[in-house]
């Protein structure tokens, strides 16, 4: 099993930038794929960004593209999403996802997902 925690949520403004982590603990070593999604309110969850866990391969939505970074510390089993630029849409409960297989954007193939953690946007 792995556990996933996200921390960093907050109240921003638009134009702003934050950064979420993802600690991740347990079976970590069994991890191929880590990637973070989204979901506003009555909207369907979405997939933000992507990467593998022991290369540089990165994939992100259109929408986040240029603006969002994925990173990790390995040493530390963390994964972080570094927002810039903000906007109100991008206002959302922002999920961390992991899986041992190459997962793409597709949330229904990621095994273990943390808790959320809110981002709100004022405009």
């Amino acid at each position: 099993q792995v556990q996933l925690i996200e921390s960093g949520g907050g109240l921003m403004q638009a134009g702003q930038s934050l950064r979420l982590s993802c600690a991740a603990s347990g079976r970590t070593f069994s991890l191929v794929t880590m990637g973070w999604f989204r979901q506003a309110p009555g909207k369907e969850r979405e997939f933000v960004a992507r990467m593998r866990w022991s290369s540089d391969e990165t994939s992100y939505a259109d929408s986040v593209k240029g603006r969002f970074t994925i990173s990790r510390d390995n040493a530390e089993n963390t994964m972080y999403l570094q927002m810039n630029s903000l906007k109100h849409e991008d206002t959302a409960v922002y999920y961390c996802a992991a899986d041992p297989g190459y997962s793409g954007p597709d949330g229904r193939y990621y095994r273990y997902w943390g808790q959320g953690t809110q981002v709100t946007v004022s405009s």
